[in-house]
């Protein structure tokens, strides 16, 4: 009977560090999204204010080089060092990048500080979402991993609402910045508070050449497929697209010699892993075509106003943000994932391929109908896909699986405006060239589609071991 009673405070006082640390990581989490979405409304002031225009593309491409690295890195030294040390040097990275961008007074200094600043930033949402494989067991993880996106839905509604706000009032843009510091600095505290030590005892040497190796790999790819897409810069592009390739294969070889390998082979010839990513990189080009090239069609061929083309996508945006949620308790309960894989592609495939006979005469309510399965079908692709990673390895690689599958998301975002843009451009009217668009988009994700259906379907029970294939 004592024993019991002793117990019961234990279990409670487990109880209550685990609240706190899952409050820690959705306010880490919420803020990190709630500025970046804030910070795209801004942006145009800080552009305006700095007489930026000229290095604006610098302002896009550094940054993502930068986080893109820093994602897969802090992801591995996660591993190693646990996921609290590595939250918390990436918020003391991000909130001193804060406060040395608010400083900016040239698009100089604002490109190079930005780029400081995702070192830290860009980080802390895979950070978070491998955090749950500490909190929770096996069974718990896809459930909590779907409610992680209630962050992402939230800030995603509320964020250009406040960066609109902060960038029109006395503070300015300079302002968004400065304010974010104390936010994100309260979820440091909770997070040095609550989660556990997860650090290896033994500390292996780090993979600094494969981490060197893997920066130019990644830079020639994304400078490659984008000046791939300007007329002038084909050559070039395709030569450091070359250049990038003989760059990844030196990649393989040097981390097959690595002591302590930035991205372990067991994760990179996954066959399970490597599907979901490729096929979620390749996702993108159907968010990209929505997101960015729809509005484009329908105020510029449909002859819309921008007031009422942004209503229309909000059906798309929200399902998007907030769909992540019912299907991790889904996926908890089922314990099967290549039904949602194969459904959510073939939703945004057709979706795409409707678009692709989109006229100037195609009625609003189609465009919300069709925008709105797509939106089905790309909401539910990063939750399975976060899950997917963190039962396809062994569980001392959880940080690298959860960092690289952002990685190739990140990779995606960076490519496929190159490709469609370039598609845009290749037609002698916009309407052929958004069409086209939404056509090579369409194709893109039949090739995920038909890529995730050779998936194997792994058990969700247990993660100790992972995937062998």
């Amino acid at each position: 009977m004592p024993s019991q009673m002793n117990s019961e405070p234990r279990n409670s006082s487990a109880n209550r560090k685990v609240a706190i640390g899952v409050t820690a990581i959705f306010i880490a989490e919420f803020v990190s999204l709630l500025f970046a979405n804030a910070r795209n409304i801004a942006q145009p002031g800080m552009i305006a204010e700095l007489d930026g225009m000229a290095l604006f593309a610098w302002l896009i491409a550094l940054p993502a080089l930068a986080g893109a690295a820093a994602t897969l890195l802090f992801g591995k030294l996660s591993d190693v060092y646990g996921r609290r040390s590595m939250i918390l040097l990436s918020i003391a990275i991000f909130s001193l990048g804060l406060g040395i961008s608010a400083s900016s007074t040239s698009m100089t200094s604002l490109v190079i500080s930005q780029t400081f600043m995702t070192i830290g930033h860009f980080p802390i949402l895979p950070l978070c979402f491998a955090v749950v494989g500490d909190l929770f067991p096996p069974s718990d993880r896809a459930k909590w991993t779907g409610l992680l996106n209630l962050p992402v839905g939230f800030s995603a509604l509320l964020g250009p609402v406040l960066g609109g706000a902060v960038a029109e009032s006395v503070f300015g843009w300079r302002g968004l910045y400065w304010g974010t510091i104390p936010l994100i600095l309260t979820a440091g505290v909770l997070v040095a508070f609550a989660l556990p030590d997860t650090a290896q005892k033994v500390k292996p040497k780090m993979d600094v050449l494969g981490t060197f190796v893997m920066v130019v790999a990644t830079t020639n790819l994304i400078l490659g497929f984008s000046w791939l897409g300007t007329p002038n810069m084909v050559g070039i592009g395709a030569l450091l697209l070359f250049v990038s390739l003989v760059a990844w294969i030196v990649f393989i070889q040097v981390e097959k010699r690595a002591e302590a390998p930035i991205l372990d082979l067991q994760v990179l010839f996954n066959r399970t892993f490597v599907t979901a990513a490729v096929a979620g990189l390749l996702s993108f080009f159907g968010m990209v075509a929505i997101t960015g090239y729809s509005p484009i069609f329908v105020q510029q061929v449909m002859a819309i106003s921008p007031t009422l083309s942004g209503s229309m996508l909000t059906p798309f945006s929200a399902l998007v943000a907030f769909l992540g949620v019912p299907v991790g308790f889904l996926l908890a309960k089922t314990r099967k994932y290549r039904w949602v894989y194969i459904f959510s592609y073939t939703m945004v495939t057709l979706a795409l391929l409707a678009m692709w006979r989109f006229t100037a005469s195609t009625p609003i309510w189609v465009y919300v109908l069709v925008t709105g399965i797509a939106g089905i079908g790309l909401g539910m692709i990063p939750t399975v896909n976060t899950v997917v990673a963190q039962f396809a390895v062994p569980k001392h690689l959880l940080g690298v699986a959860v960092g690289a599958i952002f990685f190739f998301q990140m990779i995606g975002i960076a490519v496929s405006p190159a490709i469609l843009g370039f598609a845009q451009n290749s037609t002698s009217d916009p309407e052929s060239g958004l069409k086209l668009v939404f056509l090579v988009s369409a194709v893109a994700l039949a090739a995920a589609l038909l890529l995730i259906l050779t998936i194997p379907e792994i058990s969700l029970e247990v993660a100790e071991f992972g995937e062998s294939e």
